[in-house]
């Protein structure tokens, strides 16, 4: 299980005169510092899948490179299994898997050789690489261009084989910062798929997207952050009254015009 507890992350602005002189400056920006996460709250249990949804510059990817251990938080708590993530160091960090933007494999090596050498990082044997790597080949149906270079595999592919990279080590909570965004219907399907596995095999898995359907199909709880904060957490169904995606559409976007509304 992951429990986040009242999360705040704050960062040095270049430039404190930018935003107001554009006449666009976010209530968050006081002083010389921007105040990207200000109380962020949540849980996910073993089997469950958490979406994070929020209008771009919420605080998401913020929040969810403080969960996974990448930034470390102002204030709050990280839990993973009652473990203190921040506390326990290395050791609860490699009990995560974590894809973000930034995650990125070695070009000219083939996806064989990147899972291999990211198993090897995290301390896998040569027999427990193997059959997991032989495991997520056939999850993420990359059987077929295993053995080929990252550089000359499409866009799809190469988000399929960073997943993989991500949880390689067989981590105990998965978080996926937009997993599916630029990807075809297909590669969509499958990552989607993944995330069914995981939660068959009751691990939690925490992911942020902008696809409120794939909220509706993949998720058991839901987390809105908006300007930093928790604005809801907790089901679907108390969110909107239903799993339907028009449904969770009609509401967080009446709650998103009563936010900008009472910001005036």
């Amino acid at each position: 299980m992951i429990k986040v507890t009242d999360l705040h992350k704050r960062f040095k602005l270049a430039d404190p005169k930018a935003g107001a002189a554009s006449g666009s400056k976010d209530p968050r920006q006081r002083g010389r510092f921007f105040y990207s996460v200000e109380g962020a709250s949540l849980s996910c249990r073993p089997g469950q899948v958490l979406g994070l949804i929020g209008p771009n510059g919420a605080g998401k990817t913020t929040t969810l490179r403080m969960i996974s251990g990448v930034l470390k938080p102002d204030q709050g708590s990280i839990s993973i299994n009652d473990e203190d993530l921040h506390s326990n160091g290395e050791r609860v960090r490699k009990k995560i898997g974590f894809l973000s933007a930034s995650t990125s494999l070695y070009e000219r090596f083939s996806v064989e050789e990147n899972l291999r050498y990211f198993a090897g990082l995290y301390g896998l044997s040569n027999c427990d690489s193997n059959d997991q790597i032989d495991l997520l080949c056939q999850q993420l149906q990359m059987d077929s261009y295993r053995h080929r270079r990252v550089m000359d595999l499409s866009s799809g592919m190469k988000q399929r084989a960073n997943i993989a990279r991500a949880v390689v080590h067989q981590p105990q909570v998965i978080i996926l910062d937009e997993p599916t965004t630029g990807l075809d219907i297909m590669s969509t399907e499958i990552v989607m798929e993944f995330i069914r596995q995981q939660q068959q095999q009751q691990v939690p898995v925490i992911f942020s997207t902008h696809h409120l359907e794939e909220v509706s199909l993949l998720c058991d709880q839901l987390c809105v952050i908006d300007k930093g904060h928790s604005a809801f957490n907790g089901s679907l169904e108390e969110y909107a009254g239903d799993r339907d995606a028009v449904s969770l559409r009609r509401r967080f976007m009446a709650e998103h015009q009563q936010l900008l509304a009472e910001a005036v």
